[in-house]
């Protein structure tokens, strides 16, 4: 038997979030935190939330007579653990597909009703 090369076909999930979007966490140690997402991996299905998940990184320095420094950075974290987030009634919310009048097929937020897109 042949064996399969796996790595090249990388799988690309599909996620209830896209970037922009404003979701709160469900879980982990900033649980409650509510930000907007600015960046979207779909090939880890994560995704980056501002002001969650800030991590410390010490950097060597480089040149010469330079100093090194430390970095605060947002870590990705999965898109599991994320909920969309209704600004005007303060509640998250898990989502559902619907389609409108005109028919686009637009995400709407299952417990208020608000449609996002």
């Amino acid at each position: 038997m042949a064996k399969q090369n796996t790595s090249a076909s990388v799988v690309r999930y599909k996620m209830h979030v896209k970037k922009g979007d404003t979701v709160q966490i469900i879980t982990g140690k900033d649980k409650g935190k509510v930000g907007q997402i600015t960046k979207v991996l779909p090939k880890k299905s994560a995704v980056v939330v501002e002001g969650v998940n800030v991590k410390t990184k010490h950097v060597k320095p480089q040149g010469e007579g330079e100093s090194g420094k430390i970095i605060n950075f947002e870590a990705p974290i999965h898109s599991s653990n994320v909920m969309l987030y209704s600004q005007s009634q303060k509640v998250a919310s898990r989502i559902s597909y619907t389609v409108t009048e005109d028919g686009r097929k637009v995400r709407m937020l299952k417990k208020t009703g608000e449609i996002i897109d």
